[in-house]
This record gives structure tokens, sequence and C-alpha cells, in this order.
């Protein structure tokens, strides 16, 4: 059985740069501890990492969001704490300009994957994003989400992201 964990956007700028929030500093140890144990169990593990450039403010997302954050080459757009030094030379890295990533849903449709899971933030943002776009690269996959890997910094968006997740057959525990 083929198996992928993605960690989605786990960086400076979401945990403590421009748009962090406690919550998500606090799934550092456990998304640290899941990679641990999955590389182990031989699951390939795949990043990816919100990605933009010096004219981010003047993008479409830059005008609905204007919070400079991620852009490449600085501080914020690095990997975060533990799980930064989870990363080896062999994982995947998906550097997306927006919410999901095209070219991870085609690595997904070329490796067919039985399972995948998803963890890291923003749930209600580029977490589901990602997950709806593994599940249309994968629809006979089991695709899940572990719920105590995943933050926003709105619980009720959080809470509602996981909700939609689960009815589109996306397993959230």
């Amino acid at each position: 059985m083929k198996k992928c964990l993605i960690v989605v956007d786990y960086q400076n700028d979401f945990v403590t740069g421009s748009l962090g929030f406690e919550k998500a500093e606090q799934l550092d140890g456990r998304i640290a501890d899941k990679i641990e144990k999955y590389r182990n169990d031989g699951w390939e593990i795949v990043f990816t990492f919100d990605t933009h450039e010096e004219n981010y403010l003047h993008t479409n997302e830059g005008r609905n969001l204007p919070v400079e954050h991620c852009i490449k080459g600085t501080d914020g757009h690095k990997l975060y704490g533990r799980t930064a030094e989870m990363l080896k030379e062999r994982d995947k890295c998906f550097f997306k300009p927006s919410f999901g990533s095209a070219e991870l849903f085609e690595y997904l449709k070329s490796k067919k994957f039985d399972k995948v899971e998803l963890c890291g933030v923003v749930t209600n943002i580029c977490v589901i994003s990602n997950a709806v776009l593994s599940k249309t690269a994968l629809p006979e996959a089991e695709v899940s989400v572990d719920s105590t890997c995943v933050a926003s910094n709105d619980d009720n968006l959080n809470k509602s992201a996981l909700d939609v997740m689960q009815s589109l057959q996306i397993n959230v525990f």
C-alpha cells in the first residue's frame, strides 16, 4: 500500500510571522512526531509551501488579503520549528502561488497513492484546498485529515472546514 503525508504550509509566517497565530505554534510537536512516525513506517512525506513574490500586494490574493507573507527568499517562507528539522533532501516540495497546488494534483495522480493524509495550516484555506485536490486526483484513495494537526486563526472556520471535508468523503479524525 502506497501512503503519503502532505504537510501543508507549516511556514514561519503562518506560525509566528505576519499571519501567525497561537494554535499554529502548538501544532509543531504533533506534526514533527507524525512525520517521524510515518517516515519510519514507509510513508512518503511531501511539503507544500505558500510562495509569493515581491509583487504580492498587487496580485488578486494580495488585494483580498493585504498582508505580505511567505515571500520567496525570506525567513517567513521557511518551514517552522521542529517540523523544519524533519525535512529531508528526498522529500518532494511543492511551491504554490495560491491555495491549492496544481503540481501536487498531477504528482498524486502519477503516484497512485492508496492513502493520503494532510496536516498543517490554515485549515479553511490551504488545507481544505489541497485535501479536495487530493481527493479529486485519487478518488479511490483514502484521503484523511488529522484534526489535531491542523489549525485556523478562526475556530468556527476551522470546524466548518473540517465539516465540509467530511461531507466530501475526506476522513476527518
